[in-house]
């Protein structure tokens, strides 16, 4: 029987997907991205789960990209239907999910896997991470989100750059550009994301909903109308039970017990 392309974990409230394709650098393929989805969906819909980190198998690559066997046999239509629509949709999922992601990039995050990162919540490198939007070498683009996310989270022209010499970068290097909130000693990366994933477990699953709804939504809106936005979700935050709990937490001097109501 084969392994799985994902396999899934759960560590209290943490959930874990760990891309599973050592052999190929947990490179994607239609099977795989659809695995990735659907297990990220399990998490999801897991109500004692409230953080979701995802890591690569193996010690060289967090996803090294498309199969490129896979991506080499496609036409345009074919592609379009059975591979480009669902990666999109599987990256804006974790994009859009109620639930914080972590990404803890193990090694190579190249073409597709530097566009899964682009798409997660917080992004956690080892010392010997590299990433990259490669595709120009192949006579292709970034085409999993990566000529619309880039741009929007570093300046237009170290994106063009990226994409157009296809080159990869150093995990620090990253971090200086800003794609990468820092970067770690690889030995303690799963240490370090797996830290942080229940720190933010402790808070208030509801308010990190919302928080999160209100920076995804408010960053394609004009700044008058993200702030009208923040001010309506702020303002059902006030009526929450975990908002009242962690104000009188705080008054009582002791750790808030957050229900998520």
């Amino acid at each position: 029987m084969s392994e799985p392309f994902v396999l899934v974990n759960r560590d209290g409230s943490i959930g874990v997907l760990t891309l599973n394709r050592p052999e190929l650098l947990n490179a994607i393929n239609v099977e795989m991205i659809l695995a990735i989805e659907s297990a990220f969906m399990e998490l999801e819909n897991d109500d004692s789960i409230r953080v979701v980190v995802v890591t690569g198998a193996g010690d060289k690559a967090f996803m090294a990209g498309g199969d490129i066997a896979d991506l080499g046999s496609r036409d345009a239509l074919a592609h379009y239907i059975e591979f480009a629509e669902i990666v999109h949709r599987t990256f804006r999922r974790f994009e859009i999910s109620d639930k914080p992601n972590i990404a803890a990039i193990n090694g190579y995050a190249l073409g597709g896997g530097m566009e899964m990162i682009l798409a997660m919540d917080i992004r956690l490198a080892s010392d010997r991470a590299r990433l990259g939007l490669t595709e120009i070498n192949l006579g292709l683009f970034p085409g999993g989100g990566g000529t619309q996310r880039l741009p929007r989270q570093i300046p237009d022209c170290l994106a063009a750059e990226l994409m157009m010499t296809g080159r990869h970068i150093p995990a620090d290097l990253a971090a200086t550009f800003g794609i990468v909130n820092r970067v770690v000693p690889h030995a303690s990366l799963m240490d370090e994301a797996m830290n942080l994933a229940r720190l933010i477990a402790s808070k208030s699953p509801l308010v990190l909903k919302l928080m999160k709804r209100t920076i995804k939504d408010g960053a394609d809106m004009p700044l008058a109308a993200g702030l009208a936005y923040e001010r309506s979700m702020i303002s059902l935050v006030l009526d929450s039970g975990d908002a009242h709990e962690g104000c009188a937490a705080f008054l009582e001097k002791r750790q808030p017990v957050f229900k998520g109501i």
